[in-house]
């Protein structure tokens, strides 16, 4: 299904969030099974089945990340399930300068101080890779969705450093 056609959006990784969620009351309002309580069986077995259609499609259009892994499905690229690695020699050596940074928080003098700046060091690369990003999924050419796949490991892989970044700063403060 393209969740950019059933919310009345052009395909694009910037998308206006405040009109997605307008949007999606509106869809919300239409569909929800509430409104079939005295209809046929059928009619709410359908109305179930587009709530649920709208809720996924705006919990992917929302998501920037998985936004943009609609965006490659939709041009039949589908990277929900695979396993490919990011080839680029330049992110994996900075994925383990990071990884050991992280590895070093709980042994540094000023644990606050390191946390703030890897935050800022992943929010700094993951907003670089989004703009190259917003271009590539533009284009319908096959290399530049290639690119575009490439990034979009990147960022599944910031997303996880980030995650792990946050456990950790929980943790300090056990």
């Amino acid at each position: 299904m393209n969740y950019f056609e059933l919310f009345s959006l052009t395909p694009s990784f910037d998308i206006d969030t405040a009109l997605l969620a307008d949007r999606y009351h509106e869809l919300q309002r239409a569909v929800h099974p509430d409104k079939f309580a005295n209809s046929s069986e059928q009619d709410k077995r359908i109305a179930v089945q587009r709530t649920a259609q709208v809720n996924d499609g705006f919990s992917t259009l929302k998501n920037p990340l998985s936004r943009a892994e609609h965006i490659l499905a939709l041009a039949g690229i589908d990277l929900s399930h695979e396993s490919t690695t990011v080839k680029d020699t330049q992110f994996l050596m900075q994925q383990m300068e990071w990884r050991e940074s992280l590895e070093d928080i709980a042994h540094c003098e000023d644990p606050d101080a390191m946390i703030a700046e890897l935050y800022d060091s992943f929010n700094e690369y993951s907003d670089s890779i989004s703009q190259n990003l917003a271009g590539l999924l533009l284009s319908h050419s096959e290399s530049d969705l290639a690119s575009a796949a490439d990034l979009i490991r990147k960022l599944k892989f910031m997303a996880k450093l980030q995650v792990e970044l946050e456990r950790i700063e929980d943790a300090q403060f056990d």
